[in-house]
């Protein structure tokens, strides 16, 4: 029976390179996956592609293929990716660029796009989800919308003779899927099959998290040489069934539980998630642990697509204005209760009025609040201040107005720092997946 070997070698934008360059040296991989995208990513991209027409791609996309591609071309590995982000043609080009650079050829790049459909969104007038009204009456400025495209036409560039494919926003596991449908030839309505590719591609997305990474909790779940952690690779069979592993000498592990908890990652309904390919029911997985850092995998299986697609719409939200500043030694915590105490008083005495605000104590209520904070006196704590505001102007007050106890506050403050950052916010809507075109294009090396 045909196997293919597909390695994951980042799980988020800025993600370790070393691990991808192991899995191409000692991986014996077939392919090589970069997924690279959260949510917000690409919205960011824009902004970043309206002030230089040739960025909004990965930052680290140049890093990654001067490291990995000499040895992906010479053992013929091929490589997906949606490190495109908001610009597939230029991160593309660059791709071409650093081939020539490092004196390889015979290279063929696929660009895969399709995804933008901010025109479609916003002409339609389409409704936001969490904030439940038209994009018309939102009254915010709209940044992206991105539908999430699936491994069709993925796969389609790798039939095509691609070597390296990349795209925009590509679903995770749609880029690990791809592979699957070209190498097996599964058709887009297999449903079972989909589905059980696209349970790979989950396990395999997030990179580290399954071998170890998110795993590791000392003297409860001890995971060896997080240092050198190795990232996943999923042996796949024809059928579907899969194993999941690792490099032999990589650090982290794979075993039952740590396969368990990536499945159930961002999961809300475990028989229904829903990809732009297929609605993948994951219910019946089962793991079987078959050696060491061996796990297999089966079980899954899928339901008829659905008719839409999903669309990331981003959109500029104002401003958020922070500052911190530590205390030390003994009465820390209550030198630095007196320090927030200080900035609220002087958002009274100079009229500012934030759209929302959190006075924290870093070490004590910052993550928990007040209710589940333990009453304890620490040795060290920062307090910190962070507001909204509709402009970057008001925003500067709180930053400002925490430095400033270096000499008006507490005793024993240091370590100040401030910022002001504009905020890309999410909110999403569904698209008729009619409405939406791929396109395929190509470089030559």
């Amino acid at each position: 029976m045909k196997k293919i070997r597909i390695g994951c070698g980042a799980g988020y934008g800025g993600d370790r390179i070393e691990p991808a360059v192991e899995l191409a040296q000692k991986g014996d991989i077939d392919y090589l996956i970069f997924e690279c995208l959260a949510e917000r990513t690409i919205a960011i991209g824009q902004k970043q592609k309206k002030q230089n027409p040739q960025s909004g791609f990965n930052e680290f996309l140049a890093a990654r293929m001067k490291a990995v591609l000499p040895i992906c071309a010479e053992k013929k590995i091929k490589i997906v990716t949606n490190m495109g982000s908001a610009n597939p043609k230029a991160a593309a080009e660059l791709t071409r660029d650093i081939a020539k650079e490092l004196g390889l050829s015979h290279l063929k790049i696929a660009i895969v796009e399709g995804d933008d459909v901010y025109d479609i969104v916003v002409n339609n007038d389409l409704k936001l989800d969490e904030m439940g009204t038209t994009i018309s009456l939102s009254g915010k400025n709209i940044i992206s919308a991105n539908a999430y495209l699936g491994a069709e036409a993925l796969a389609k560039a790798l039939e095509n003779g691609a070597d390296i494919v990349i795209a925009g926003r590509a679903a995770d596991p749609s880029l690990f899927l791809s592979t699957m449908m070209f190498e097996f030839g599964w058709q887009n309505d297999d449903w079972d099959k989909l589905g059980k590719g696209t349970a790979i591609g989950h396990l395999l997305e997030c990179a580290g998290q399954i071998t170890g990474g998110y795993f590791a909790d000392p003297k409860y779940r001890d995971v060896p040489n997080l240092a050198k952690l190795g990232f996943p690779i999923a042996e796949v069979t024809q059928e579907g069934d899969a194993v999941i592993t690792k490099v032999l000498d990589a650090g982290g592990c794979v075993t039952v539980d740590t396969c368990k908890q990536q499945l159930l990652y961002e999961i809300h309904k475990p028989d229904s998630y829903i990809t732009p390919d297929v609605v993948a029911d994951f219910s019946g997985i089962t793991f079987k642990q078959i050696g060491k850092d061996c796990v297999e995998v089966s079980g899954a299986s899928g339901k008829p697509r659905t008719s839409t697609l999903k669309v990331s719409v981003g959109y500029s939200d104002g401003f958020i204005g922070e500052g911190e500043m530590s205390y030390a030694g003994p009465g820390a915590v209550e030198r630095a209760k007196l320090a927030l105490d200080i900035v609220k008083e002087r958002l009274n005495i100079c009229h500012i009025l934030p759209q929302e605000i959190r006075f924290d104590l870093i070490g004590i209520n910052s993550l928990h609040g007040e209710r589940l904070s333990k009453d304890s006196a620490p040795y060290e704590v920062r307090a910190r201040v962070a507001a909204r505001f509709a402009s970057k102007n008001e925003a500067t007050f709180i930053g400002n107005e925490v430095e400033t106890l270096y000499t008006n506050g507490p005793a024993g403050g240091g370590g100040a720092f401030k910022s002001v950052k504009e905020i890309v916010a999410m909110d999403s809507t569904l698209l008729d997946r009619n409405l939406v075109k791929t396109n395929i294009s190509y470089l030559e090396v």
